[in-house]
């Protein structure tokens, strides 16, 4: 096992990863910019060092700054969180060619699986359903002629990035040119790749992922899926495991985890990843992308299989073999969970300082957060305050948990979500498990 590893991120996903170190007997170092000089990780962390300015590019993302910090300080492995650098294949490939451990996938794997269009041909040759589409689109005229052949609605996506940016919906072809050079250019400008592609928009739909978590002999278990249709913007908004959605069959359950541990046994995948899948009400489903890293809605599956999937990344990085079967993993009970975004009730961001927290407590009840009173939720990030997660052995008894949670949570000086996550926990369409993820967009919006 690694005897220090330094965190390259920030916010609840920094303090996660320190515990879980602590928690293994590994040293932590942090880093932070000057507008985090008082944050909760970089005082948890056993070291802690500036690298730059308030804004991302100064700091989170400064490659050179967080690789001098590695090895100035000693550590061994650098674990990237999610955002900021997680899924960049130079900073992996800088921290290998540096001797530092990069935890997650070799670079070679993240380029194939990040790039969506490689994704989709390497899915198709695991022989995992993709949705009818096209490749990469070389021109406007081109995006035009293939939302004729493909039948509108369409959307128009980046090969790169995720967050829901670089994508456009496609309603008519005539539509096309413009959402391409839209597309296009927010993915130029938040990934800098604008390339793009073309799929079939599946609706109605369910959005649903299977969490996998592969070593370095070969061995691949699935552990089970989420359901991830509650989204704004393709934002996800609350994530609850098992899915509820009836046409998730026992049967359409299986063939799902099946493709998801092909896919990955396929690209010689090390490491935790989620393969992301479009679900439809007749059973069909369709590979999406796959994400190759931690994700943010990992508590869930951690409530319902039991396992500490942040300790079980590093030690697969570190060279650990698993040391379960797929027979051994076993799902039970019902776990929900609630992002809480620092926000407006018109979805505006808010900062300013944390002048009073209450944080619910009470069996299986987990409040994942870097806050505390006094804290600043500064501008120059994303809005994400915490995960409140709850888990119970019934779905009915999950949600009434999480109302119950939710009613507790207090969070002065900036405005978040809470209210808006009662709303959906409220709502008929949602209390059915048969939602689909065009639920916020014509309930809210």
């Amino acid at each position: 096992m690694f005897q220090k590893v330094l965190i390259a991120n920030r916010g609840e996903v920094a303090v996660r990863v320190i515990r879980a170190c602590k928690e293994m007997g590994v040293r932590t170092v942090a880093v932070y910019s000057t507008a985090d000089s008082e944050a909760l990780h970089a005082t948890l962390a056993d070291e802690a060092y500036c690298i730059g300015g308030p804004r991302a590019s100064e700091s989170y993302l400064n490659t050179e700054a967080i690789l001098t910090v590695a090895l100035a300080s000693g550590a061994s492995a650098i674990h990237p969180g999610y955002g900021f650098l997680s899924e960049n294949v130079e900073f992996a490939r800088a921290c290998c060619e540096h001797g530092l451990v990069f935890v997650g996938p070799s670079p070679e794997v993240m380029q194939l699986m990040g790039d969506k269009d490689e994704a989709r041909r390497t899915a198709r040759a695991a022989g995992v359903p993709v949705v009818p589409g096209c490749d990469l689109l070389e021109s406007a005229e081109q995006a035009e002629k293939e939302a004729c052949r493909i039948g509108c609605p369409v959307l128009v996506k980046a090969r790169a990035g995720g967050g829901g940016r670089g994508i456009r919906k496609v309603e008519r072809p005539e539509e096309a040119r413009a959402a391409f050079e839209t597309a296009s250019a927010e993915a130029k400008a938040a990934f800098g790749d604008g390339m793009c592609y073309m799929e079939r928009f599946v609706s109605p739909s369910h959005h649903v992922e299977v969490q996998v978590i592969a070593d370095k002999y070969g061995h691949v278990l699935s552990l089970g899926e989420r359901e991830c249709s509650v989204q704004r913007r393709n934002q996800k908004l609350l994530e609850e495991s098992p899915s509820p959605c009836p046409a998730l069959t026992d049967d359409v359950r299986l063939r799902m985890e099946k493709c998801a541990r092909d896919l990955a046994r396929l690209v010689g995948y090390e490491g935790l990843g989620t393969i992301e899948f479009l679900l439809e009400d007749d059973g069909s489903f369709w590979f999406m992308e796959m994400n190759t890293r931690l994700q943010v809605e990992h508590p869930v599956t951690e409530f319902v299989t039991g396992a500490d999937l942040v300790k079980w990344q590093l030690r697969v990085a570190a060279g650990v073999p698993l040391d379960a079967t797929q027979e051994d993993v076993d799902v039970t009970g019902h776990a929900i969970e609630c992002r809480i975004n620092a926000e407006t009730a018109d979805f505006l961001p808010s900062c300013g300082g944390i002048t009073m927290l209450h944080v619910p407590n009470g069996p299986w009840v987990r409040f994942d957060s870097a806050l505390y009173v006094g804290c600043v939720v500064p501008p120059y990030y994303d809005s994400l305050l915490g995960k409140l997660i709850v888990y119970s052995p019934t779905r009915e008894e999950a949600i009434r948990k999480m109302r119950s949670a939710l009613g507790e949570l207090v969070i002065d000086g900036v405005e978040c979500n809470a209210d808006l996550q009662l709303d959906i926990l409220s709502n008929e369409e949602f209390l059915s498990g048969n939602y689909h993820t065009s639920l916020m967009e014509h309930l809210y919006d």
